[in-house]
């Protein structure tokens, strides 16, 4: 094989003749026979859909021959000279190449694709024909003229508040409540933990009473909980007045917590025994000096005891739910122990909030799962919706929430919004400024 425009080589293309790299044309292709089989008279190639004309062409070889008769029998074989091989691929090599008219599947794939517009979806064209307001969730709130660093740094100020002067609406009286769901798994620590911390980051004053023997809570917010460390175990149990139990979180202003350790593990097995075993939290939060805008106590993931202490105790239960199926089946059952320790220990006690958390944007479940939700529930359900966020799971590792760990991220922005709408629904008076 020679590198001079062509293949010599019969074996590359299955026969003697001679391939050059600019054949192109509609009839060949790589199993076809080579450029000897084209017409050496620049014959106009076969439109694809039509039959050649049979009647020769006057300037052609073949019309010429016609016109002047045969030269020769019509069935002997015609003699060519041994270089007619030869100069027929050099007129080939060098001939100047024709312009084809382009093919409507060539242009329809030459046609470049446009992928800066984004393409609206079957139901999202629906909702915008049935409500003028509607704002699909795939929309970005953000404004596309800006930098993404730049709108991040400002979400970041806004959430960690550093001048303190912007502060959240704080309620006419001290807010308990309970952050409760048997299922595990559904973000009620991370709940607890970073809406406290959004909440305290703008004026409010914040307890958090970590119920879970796991001591999560208290690991998110880098208190120490440790055998030893006084906690709510004592609190319950020993009667420990909840003051000495209290620990100021480090870097948050304005936020309490009491640690849960293991010793807390046992308490369900102790509080059997004991007179008024459902109501010993709620004593322990009643008798405490100071005054709160906001207690959350965060549940353990049963409907034990320690389940029912935090029923007691609190006005409000807010409900996690994760946006998949297992996180709707056995609401029904929390929703019956509710009722029931409202009718017969605090007649108080109203379902006031529910979150979806871990939302999948990518998936139908998570938005059948919230229409669902939404339908049941109404005006319960927080409007704001807290995405998977890899921030928020990378958070406790750091002994941090996500609000001071990653402000900027999805998931803060996504409890900040719902913290604030918590605090508007039970505010007596409008954001304003510290006095």
């Amino acid at each position: 094989m020679h590198d001079d425009g062509r293949y010599d080589d019969p074996h590359v293309t299955g026969s003697g003749d001679p391939v050059s790299r600019e054949t192109d044309y509609p009839s060949w292709s790589p199993g076809a026979a080579g450029p000897s089989s084209r017409s050496t008279d620049s014959e106009p190639p076969a439109v694809h859909g039509q039959l050649p004309d049979p009647s020769p062409h006057p300037g052609s070889t073949s019309g010429r021959r016609a016109a002047e008769g045969p030269s020769h029998p019509a069935n002997a074989p015609e003699v060519r000279p041994a270089s007619w091989r030869r100069n027929t691929a050099a007129a080939v090599r060098f001939e100047s190449a024709v312009p084809h008219q382009p093919t409507a599947s060539a242009v329809r794939d030459a046609a470049p694709m446009i992928v800066d517009e984004p393409v609206a979806s079957t139901e999202s064209l629906a909702a915008v024909a049935a409500d003028p307001t509607y704002v699909s969730r795939e929309t970005s709130p953000r404004d596309e003229d800006d930098p993404p660093l730049a709108m991040e740094a400002m979400r970041a100020v806004q959430i960690l508040n550093p001048s303190g002067e912007v502060t959240m609406p704080r309620p006419d009286r001290t807010r308990v409540m309970c952050v409760a769901n048997q299922k595990g798994g559904v973000g009620k620590t991370t709940t607890t933990v970073n809406l406290a911390v959004a909440l305290a980051l703008h004026g409010n004053r914040v307890l958090v009473v970590d119920l879970d023997p796991q001591g999560n809570a208290s690991t998110g917010l880098n208190v120490p909980h440790h055998t030893g460390v006084p906690d709510v175990y004592d609190c319950l149990i020993n009667s420990m007045p909840l003051v000495e139990v209290a620990q100021a979180v480090e870097g948050i202003p304005n936020l309490w917590c009491v640690p849960a350790t293991i010793d807390l593990a046992g308490a369900e097995i102790e509080l059997v025994s004991v007179v008024a075993r459902e109501s010993r939290l709620d004593r322990a939060i009643a008798a405490y000096p100071g005054e709160f805008d906001y207690v959350f106590i965060d549940c353990p993931p049963s409907l034990g005891l320690l389940t029912v202490n935090a029923l007691v105790a609190a006005q409000e239960v807010l409900i996690p739910i994760q946006c998949e199926y297992y996180a709707l089946e056995g609401l029904n059952q929390l929703i019956n122990n509710i009722n029931l320790v409202r009718q017969h220990l605090n007649p108080k006690l109203d379902v006031s909030t529910i979150l979806l958390t871990m939302y999948d944007r990518r998936t139908r479940l998570a938005d059948a799962v919230e229409q669902d939700v939404r339908n049941h529930f109404g005006d319960k359900v927080l409007q704001a919706v807290i995405p998977r966020n890899v921030r928020v799971s990378e958070a406790p590792s750091y002994g941090q929430s996500v609000m001071t760990y990653d402000p900027g991220s999805r998931g803060a922005t996504s409890y900040f919004e719902a913290a604030q709408e918590i605090a508007e629904r039970g505010a007596k008076e409008p954001v304003g400024r510290n006095a």
